[in-house]
């Protein structure tokens, strides 16, 4: 995973969305990772004007108890699952994502709505202090299909 593997800290992970976004914008050669999260930055026009502005993205904070949805972690979790869907890790995560990709009529809001499985998964490791369970993962997917 995109994260895990490198673990960037705040600023290089707006830093590479920000540039990627630059670079996209202005029709340069862009590397199989900068295309795929290029390709989830499309799809979410609302970021555009942010990721077009590094220096106010460096600068911004989100406060989830005030409703405030974190763009920069939203577009890695979409790489994290495009990741783990691609290589089918957990195994089984590739055909619940093709079928609820069926189920919803698209494969990003099918994202969406894993994304929260993950959120919950995460959360629930770290208050126990325990490693991520990839089985509640998959079971908490499987309840979507």
């Amino acid at each position: 995973m995109f994260l895990a593997i490198f673990n960037p800290t705040r600023e290089e992970v707006r830093r590479f969305f920000c540039d990627t976004w630059k670079k996209k914008t202005d029709q340069q050669i862009l590397d199989p990772m900068q295309t795929l999260a290029s390709d989830w930055m499309e799809q979410h026009p609302e970021y555009h004007a942010l990721l077009a502005d590094p220096e106010g993205a460096l600068e911004q904070d989100y406060a989830p108890e005030r409703g405030e949805t974190n763009p920069f972690l939203h577009l890695s979790m979409h790489l994290s699952i495009s990741e783990q869907i691609s290589i089918d890790q957990p195994p089984g995560i590739k055909a619940i994502a093709e079928s609820l990709s069926k189920k919803l009529g698209s494969m990003h809001e099918a994202q969406h709505q894993m994304m929260e499985c993950l959120g919950q998964v995460m959360w629930e490791a770290q208050r126990e202090g325990k490693p991520l369970s990839p089985e509640n993962y998959l079971e908490a997917l499987k309840r979507l299909i």
